[in-house]
């Protein structure tokens, strides 16, 4: 009981000074009593930015944001349960699609290209099948069924002890030093830019009810794309892939190459040696594909 009492008296500190160090950066709308943070910026066609997983909007708006204001209205979104954004109690592909949708609606975004990196391409993806992007653009996205099982974090955290005991600990206890590592991880083979830890806010992500959100996320994403692998071929949209050779947290050959033979209007681009983050260090490229979906 007092290791218990210690682990969330800590946990809650390290997320007080989380969120007083991080604010919202952007403004929220609500949609059925459940809000949804986002940032706005730049003028003209309506671009929407998800994040993947273990994130926010902060990984979009540290650089990559900014090299597309001069001609797009861009909008990052936290997705629910993640940075600013409230859970949802159905947190599924198909439900965050539609909370982002519902929630852009009420500022006037009817037809976005929508750009998805990583977790945040299958939402995308979800969206689409719903109905309502002109175009996509999908960056390091998972969306084919995997081989294999998730790693042990993932399977832990999809047990009571994992969501009742271990999500706490890591919350309170969890060091610098391993989110840096883990940080860089992501952006291997490619390296972490510089400033980049500082602006992303990771400590956000380290919250309890952030870190419940983020891995039941997870742990139900291969069944749900699963459900929608059948579905591919319908997309008459234009599809934009962008995937890095040396991406080791999506694989390439497992998700953006075979997506690009069912979707019939699917251009990929792959990038040799480029890592899971190629929104970062490939930005030209990134940009091209998203000026191509724009047009197309």
């Amino acid at each position: 009981m007092v290791l218990a009492g210690v682990t969330h008296w800590r946990a809650s500190a390290r997320e007080a000074a989380a969120e007083a160090a991080f604010p919202p950066s952007g403004q929220f709308v609500t949609v059925n009593g459940r809000r949804l943070h986002y940032e706005i910026a730049g003028n003209g066609p309506d671009l929407v930015l998800i994040h993947g997983a273990s994130g926010s909007l902060r990984d979009l708006t540290f650089a990559f944001r900014d090299r597309l204001t001069d001609r797009y209205r861009v909008i990052a979104v936290d997705r629910p349960g993640l940075g600013y954004s409230d859970p949802l109690e159905d947190a599924s592909l198909l439900a965050q699609a539609r909370h982002i949708k519902a929630g852009l609606a009420q500022l006037g975004v009817t037809e976005p290209v929508v750009l998805g990196q990583s977790y945040g391409g299958a939402v995308a993806l979800a969206w689409a099948l719903d109905g309502g992007p002109r175009a996509l653009v999908l960056v390091s996205a998972p969306s084919m069924p995997w081989p294999g099982k998730l790693d042990p974090w993932y399977r832990l955290t999809d047990t009571w002890p994992g969501r009742h005991l271990a999500i706490p600990l890591v919350a309170a206890f969890v060091p610098d030093s391993y989110v840096r590592a883990v940080t860089a991880s992501v952006f291997a083979p490619d390296p972490v830019p510089e400033g980049y830890e500082k602006h992303l806010g990771a400590a956000l992500t380290l919250r309890r009810e952030t870190l419940l959100a983020n891995t039941s996320q997870i742990n139900a994403l291969r069944d749900e794309l699963v459900t929608m692998e059948s579905r591919y071929p319908t997309l008459a949209l234009p599809v934009e892939l962008i995937h890095g050779t040396a991406d080791t947290i999506v694989p390439l050959d497992i998700h953006s190459g075979p997506l690009s033979h069912l979707l019939p209007e699917a251009t990929i681009t792959v990038i040799p040696g480029a890592g899971h983050m190629p929104h970062h260090l490939h930005q030209s490229l990134v940009v091209a594909a998203i000026d191509r979906a724009a047009l197309r």
